[in-house]
């Protein structure tokens, strides 16, 4: 526990770390060259004096590591020019600084970048051996000059190193924290777009079925009294038309209730299509809206819609919505109209018309703006393109092109 409160103590601030270095450097070197200065008959307070001078740099040692490192050369230099070992001899070296230069160069290692720190202690390895072959020429003293190289270039090797592997935890842990922030959103993207598909189901369902019940219920009441065979048809389709919202509604929250294996093994209802648009069609004509269809292309001579020719499910539950949502905003908003559906198969397209000339629906018009907002969504995640707007004189036009496989399976491009 004591050693955990003080590593926590010395990393709160750098300046207590390097005072403990240099304080430390200084313990360490101090027995020594007493020790070493006592053998030779120097004068240990000299010795002791010149070691402190050494360890003093080391206090701005995080802050300016380079600086330092020089400084502290300089000092080993001075050493090995001025320090006598005895009345009447040349200058010789004790290694008193070399402890503070080692810590210097450590420094200098896990604090610049590799060639900075390299490049400083070939530096300083070429001034202390370079300063000990003129103070101590000759080949007896050659072993020892040289022997100066090892001390600079190891304590730069050694920084390095451990700046490297540093420098490799840190980079696991951020590869590993933005896999962890990239899984995060990835889920939340799927979250996000899975409600969105449920969000626009529901829409479709609702807003299609309940506009027909509406609109069915109003004839019903207008009838009850004046022609009730007519008021109990009227309310046969209510019934009819609630049934189908219903089972639409039951199979969708389905999927909210059930996921993974228990979701594909729940019972559903298949997803509407275009082989029945005839059934829609007649049940907007039925709630009083004049509606005909009209093909061309490959698919003309088919008696319900494409869905025998290859159109893949997404698509073909694509064009059923979009012609669903459109007649519906008619049917809502448009008055007194008559509505025209157009179903154009190319070899690589399916174009999907819906015009009506009654007063004209759009964002601008009455309600919320999710029907359109769901059929651009629709094409898009389709792979094709929808535009809608007024058309010139009156009424509105809904216009999605959606792309058809080739004979390869691949997606027809426009």
């Amino acid at each position: 526990m004591t050693t955990r409160k003080l590593r926590r103590w010395l990393g709160g601030s750098p300046a207590r770390t390097d005072a403990a270095i240099a304080l430390s450097c200084f313990l360490l070197a101090a027995p020594v060259s007493a020790a070493t200065a006592y053998h030779r008959d120097a004068s240990i307070g000299g010795y002791l004096l010149l070691l402190l001078a050494s360890c003093l740099p080391l206090l701005a040692r995080s802050r300016r590591p380079v600086a330092v490192a020089a400084c502290t050369v300089a000092i080993g230099v001075a050493e090995l020019l001025l320090v006598p070992l005895a009345p009447g001899r040349r200058p010789e070296s004790l290694g008193i600084s070399m402890v503070a230069v080692g810590f210097a160069l450590y420094a200098v290692g896990t604090r610049t970048d590799r060639r900075t720190a390299w490049r400083t202690g070939c530096c300083a390895a070429a001034a202390l051996t370079l300063t000990a072959l003129i103070v101590r020429p000759g080949l007896e003293e050659l072993p020892q000059n040289l022997g100066l190289i090892a001390w600079p270039c190891l304590s730069v090797a050694i920084g390095d190193a451990v700046r490297s592997r540093r420098e490799l935890l840190a980079s696991a842990v951020e590869r590993a924290e933005r896999a962890e922030r990239t899984r995060e959103e990835e889920a939340r993207r799927r979250v996000t777009e899975e409600r969105m598909r449920i969000a626009r189901e529901l829409h479709d369902v609702v807003a299609h079925h309940i506009t027909l019940v509406n609109t069915q219920a109003g004839v019903a009441h207008h009838l009850m009294r004046t022609d009730p065979d007519h008021a109990y048809q009227a309310l046969e389709r209510i019934r009819d038309t609630s049934r189908a919202a219903l089972d639409e509604l039951r199979a969708t929250v389905g999927l909210l209730r059930h996921s993974g294996d228990q979701a594909a093994a729940a019972p559903r209802e298949p997803a509407p299509g275009l082989a029945g648009l005839d059934d829609l069609l007649d049940a907007f004509r039925h709630s009083g809206l004049a509606v005909t269809l009209e093909r061309s292309g490959p698919a003309t001579g088919a008696p319900a819609g494409p869905a025998a020719d290859g159109l893949p499910p997404i698509t073909d539950l694509t064009a059923y919505r979009i012609i669903q949502e459109a007649l519906t905003n008619t049917h809502k908003h448009a008055g007194p109209a008559t509505a025209v559906v157009r179903l154009d198969f190319t070899p690589d397209l399916l174009r999907v018309t819906v015009e009506d000339d009654g007063r004209g629906t759009g964002p601008g018009g009455e309600g919320t703006g999710h029907g359109m907002i769901g059929m651009y969504e629709r094409a898009r995640a389709a792979g094709g393109t929808l535009t809608a707007g007024p058309r010139p004189r009156r009424g509105f036009r809904v216009h999605a092109e959606l792309p058809l496989p080739d004979r390869t399976g691949r997606k027809g491009c426009r």
